[in-house]
């Protein structure tokens, strides 16, 4: 899995027409796997919709707005096959936590605002998209995804305990509140609710191993909408059990976004923290799906899907929709096979709410309860935990600060927690690159280089090979490295095939490192320096400091050079000649005429 787009992608024309990309694999076995999935998606988010909506502040129908139009342009413009965008917790929270102290929520200026805020994240999201920022999400590492997937299946499931169990855990408690308050009430579960709840779970295990071709969530909210009827047959509630409340049965009303002075002076400071938290949602929810089914994501292009759908949205009374972890993870474990499911969920809820709404007040919280829990464990990738956990120490501590702080912060905070110490961690790695002292072995029949140790070293000369970026946080440690090295030796041959890169800190270093030597009667020698670090070395001048002379191919001319310039006498008076360039090295003792190169070291 990837999320670089191909290096031909900016003459791509299938980024125009995305669909292009995934058509060839529709087929009619396909549409059936993805019809059935956005059933499925369909049916999960009528509550979740009306939740989200009340979350965000907004009239409760604006959250089922939300999963129709956005999910159906974002997964035809997108290029993941399994996200499904509409309302999610965090951006709705989000939203509240900005728009309430312009306007009392739920009022119509409220939704104004709302619906302003969806327009301008929208085209802020397409403005990235095209300007082709998506390589921004390369931040977000392996381990990062897995930490946060893993966490968010857990609040999921967290989550649904109030409805899993019928015990009242107040609304709006976070993970440690949660748990907290589950185990010292645990005794005031409801056995009815439990009996639906756990028999729906149960419906769907069975129904996944014994029957994977069917939509098995489907037949398990099935399962568990018939036993709350056998258990409740007036549906009075009586039993505790609790229904999905009746939804009104209408198409979104045509908006228009209010982009007068006065609100955009309003939302501007808010816009850009929900643009990067929907993104960052949405791209790390389809890196997560693509891990598991082994495509290729193209960010830029999820950058564009997503502006769309946002700017198309908050004309169809939507507000800010992004990828949702609940029915992306429901969209794959469903079987849905390509972005067609998303669509169809989309299309789904659209016929839902204006044919069969009432019908959704038959549908018990608990049996929704248990087909979500049973989603968040399919979420949780259990294979790659444990290769983490047993190959990679640094891994690990990412992994695992992201997965806590997914379930002690907020979901965007636990992606940047997990970014940053990627980051850091890369960052310590590359600031002590590799500095590699090597000496011939005299006792050896070709000389090879050994590391330095009893072997006696050239009084005059030390040769390095540095293997790593010469930037500004790596030229202290490089520095440093050579000075514990190089003594008395006062020329420097630097084997720079495997640096990379060079900044202007590190070309300062090469240069100020030449001036010292060359004063102190030596020099600083360059072999094999690749073309993109020269070209630097050039237009800042800092060639001429070194010394284009001092450019060398090959170890061999270098030290020939070297020899040249050195002292006669000094070198007549060493009693252990080194380097077959030496004059004074022993000829019988060479065996051989040109470099050899020995394990990884090009030494």
């Amino acid at each position: 899995m990837s999320t670089h787009p191909s290096p031909d992608a900016k003459m791509d024309w299938r980024r125009f027409c995305p669909p292009t990309r995934w058509w060839r694999r529709v087929n009619s076995e396909t549409v059936k796997a993805d019809l059935l999935a956005g059933l499925t998606g369909a049916i999960v988010v009528l509550p979740q919709g009306v939740a989200f909506a009340a979350i965000a502040g907004m009239p409760p129908v604006y959250g089922l707005y939300t999963g129709m139009i956005p999910a159906i342009i974002a997964a035809l413009l997108g290029s993941s096959w399994h996200l499904v965008s509409g309302p999610t917790t965090a951006a709705s929270i989000v939203l509240y936590s900005l728009l309430s102290f312009h306007a009392e929520p739920g009022t119509a200026l409220y939704v104004q605002l709302a619906i302003s805020m969806t327009f301008l994240v929208g085209l802020t999201q397409l403005a990235l998209g095209l300007a082709r920022m998506g390589v921004l999400v390369n931040f977000v590492s392996h381990a990062v995804v897995i930490g946060f997937t893993s966490g968010a299946a857990l609040l999921i499931a967290t989550n649904q305990i109030r409805h899993f169990t019928g015990i009242p855990i107040p609304k709006g408690s976070d993970f440690a509140q949660t748990m907290s308050f589950f185990y010292q009430n645990i005794s005031e579960f409801n056995p009815h609710i439990v009996t639906v709840s756990l028999s729906t779970l149960l419906a769907g295990i069975v129904f996944r191993r014994l029957l994977p071709r069917i939509p098995y969530m489907v037949l398990a909210l099935g399962v568990g909408t018939l036993l709350a009827w056998f258990l409740d047959p007036t549906l009075s509630g009586a039993s505790g059990i609790s229904r999905v409340d009746p939804l009104p049965a209408s198409l979104p009303p045509l908006s228009l976004p209010d982009l007068s002075w006065s609100t955009l002076h309003a939302l501007a400071p808010g816009v850009v923290a929900v643009t990067m938290l929907a993104l960052t949602e949405a791209i790390s929810i389809a890196r997560a799906m693509a891990m598991r089914s082994g495509q290729v994501i193209d960010a830029d292009q999820e950058f564009i899907a997503q502006g769309f759908s946002n700017i198309i949205g908050s004309f169809f009374s939507a507000y800010v929709a992004t990828g949702s972890f609940n029915r992306s993870g429901l969209n794959f474990t469903s079987g849905a096979r390509t972005p067609l499911a998303a669509a169809f969920s989309g299309i789904f809820l659209i016929l839902l709410v204006t044919q069969v709404a009432d019908w959704a007040a038959y549908l018990p919280h608990a049996a929704m309860a248990g087909v979500l829990i049973l989603v968040a464990w399919g979420l949780v990738d259990w294979q790659h935990i444990v290769h983490i956990l047993h190959t990679s120490r640094p891994e690990t501590a990412i992994m695992l600060t992201t997965f806590f702080a997914t379930l002690f912060f907020n979901l965007e905070s636990s992606i940047l927690f997990g970014v940053m110490l990627s980051v850091g961690l890369y960052l310590a790695r590359t600031s002590h690159p590799n500095v590699i002292s090597r000496i011939p072995d005299p006792t050896h029949p070709t000389r090879r280089f050994a590391l330095p140790g009893n072997t006696p070293e050239c009084p005059h000369i030390r040769l390095v090979w540095i293997d790593g970026s010469l930037f500004f946080a790596a030229v202290g440690a490089i520095r440093a490295r050579l000075e514990a090295m190089t003594t008395a030796q006062t020329h420097l041959v630097i084997v720079a095939s495997g640096i990379n890169c060079i900044d202007l800190s590190g070309a300062e270093f090469l240069a100020q490192e030449a001036l010292l030597r060359r004063n102190s009667g030596g020099g600083l020698y360059l072999v094999r320096l690749k073309e993109t670090p020269l070209n630097l070395l050039k237009r800042g001048g800092y060639l001429q400091t070194i010394g284009e002379e001092n450019l060398f191919g090959s170890k061999s001319a270098a030290l020939k050079t070297i020899f040249s310039r050195l002292d006669a006498q000094l070198c007549q008076q060493c009693r252990h000649p080194l380097f077959q360039e030496c004059p004074f090295a022993h000829p019988t003792a060479i065996h051989y005429q040109q470099e050899t190169v020995h394990s990884s070291c090009p030494l």
